[in-house]
């Protein structure tokens, strides 16, 4: 028996032996699972180049987590639209012996593909999510590697081009890993896994939650032009950030999606503007998503969606699946049904519930062990339809109508301006009045 399987024994044996202690019975004795086996680290090999695109909070970890995931690892290319961004993240690099040379580094709003041109191995996508259908085919046509952001996209039309790209990527045998970092989390993997193998047997509702504070915004400035303006402001405007229940809330949405095996055919929804101060996307949503019958679940399976973005108000960031022979808060734990306790995910020496990896960092070891190994992994159509049904979500509580799968794979909705220059941008902050052919009303100063 070898080192990493003797800690895979240890762990079970150690989870069993608490949850005894504590009274509970395990629902896993007497049933078989899947054994799964994590890297801590890649492995060794030639170096790896990697190019980021966009050089603020997100990409500046994710750059620094890529660096982390194993040996003979390098940023030697990065892009932003602004200046500032760019050589702030340079000095950093600088300050840790990862100089990058002047001749790939790339400002404007077509950097982008200009770093997608050089000799990178890797591309890292962080920019607004709006950029990322464009870069994503871009960077797979160039036969690039790929680290995406979540959301994928911010419309039908982009999701759609992020799975048509995703088909490329499988053919020239490309890895591709996203942000949806629960997919990395130890202990939502082996949860998963059990759920997939019938511990509460079928899945017959599911619920999904970020209910949090309010996010940042900018503030426009003297001198700015309407891009730079949105741009310096993304995470508060539609057609860049896809509205919140899109670029946030697709996490949880996601893990419903992957619990389930399956995605929503239809939604009806509802949502409202009351706090937010800048841009034109709501405060919060409330989404009821149908799925058809599928292997896992029960006929006529919901989930149950919600988000906020206000402050001051109840916090919750969690999913819950419920299942005809018990139940799971998806991260940790399984219940049967009476709700006890029945089986926790411990490793060694960790509290139960606890996990010594990072999930931001699992992401780009898992990405650097598959390219090195050859196992490939490819997440890109999972998170493009997660996406599809975060929009579709958005959709439904935009218009107040029900809307269904076939129509966002159909539809020909593209948000943002047709031309992309740093000047004037004919798009007004309006909230969108459900139930109405209106267009909305322009929020409160």
């Amino acid at each position: 028996m070898d080192k990493k399987e003797t800690d895979f024994n240890r762990r079970d044996f150690v989870g069993a032996v608490a949850l005894a202690g504590a009274g509970a019975f395990l629902a896993s004795c007497g049933k078989s699972y899947p054994k799964i086996a994590f890297v801590d680290k890649a492995p060794d090999g030639p170096l790896l180049k990697a190019g980021l695109i966009g050089c603020g909070g997100r990409g500046s970890g994710a750059a620094e987590q890529f660096l982390k995931a194993g040996p003979n690892l390098k940023i030697t290319a990065i892009a932003d639209a602004f200046e500032d961004k760019l050589t702030g993240f340079r000095n950093k690099m600088a300050s840790k012996g990862q100089e990058i040379a002047d001749d790939h580094c790339f400002v404007g709003l077509d950097a982008g593909k200009k770093l997608i041109a050089t000799d990178v191995d890797v591309v890292l996508l962080a920019t607004p999510p709006y950029f990322r259908p464009e870069h994503f085919e871009a960077a797979v046509e160039a036969k690039k590697h790929v680290f995406m952001e979540k959301p994928v996209a911010v419309d039908p039309a982009g999701a759609r081009q992020i799975l048509a790209a995703a088909e490329k990527a499988k053919a020239y045998k490309l890895c591709v890993v996203t942000g949806t970092q629960r997919r990395h989390q130890r202990q939502y993997i082996e949860i998963q896994s059990r759920v997939a193998n019938g511990a509460i047997g079928k899945i017959v509702a599911a619920r999904a939650y970020w209910c949090g504070g309010q996010l940042w915004y900018r503030e426009r400035k003297e001198g700015w032009s309407d891009m730079e303006a949105m741009l310096r402001d993304w995470v508060n405007w539609c057609w860049l950030s896809g509205d919140h229940i899109v670029e946030q809330h697709v996490h949880n949405i996601d893990v419903c999606n992957w619990f389930a095996g399956a995605y929503p055919i239809k939604a009806v929804g509802y949502g409202a503007r009351m706090r937010r101060v800048t841009g034109d996307q709501y405060d919060f949503f409330a989404v009821d998503y149908v799925y058809d019958k599928a292997a896992n679940l029960e006929d006529g399976c919901h989930m149950s969606s919600y988000c906020r973005q206000i402050d001051g108000c109840a916090t919750d960031v969690s999913e819950y699946v419920l299942g005809t022979e018990g139940s799971t808060n998806c991260k940790d734990s399984i219940f049967d049904k009476e709700g006890k306790l029945v089986w926790q995910y411990q490793e060694p020496d960790k509290e139960p519930g606890k996990s010594a990896f990072v999930d931001y960092e699992q992401e780009h070891v898992d990405l650097v062990n598959a390219i090195r190994t050859g196992n490939l992994i490819n997440e890109a159509e999972a998170t493009a339809k997660s996406t599809l049904t975060a929009i579709m979500g958005r959709i439904a509580a935009y218009t107040g109508k029900e809307v269904t799968w076939e129509q966002m794979m159909s539809s020909d909705l593209k948000l943002g301006p047709k031309e992309l220059a740093m000047g004037p941008v004919p798009i007004q902050a309006i909230v969108p009045i459900p139930g109405t052919e209106k267009k909305g009303a322009k929020p409160a100063a």
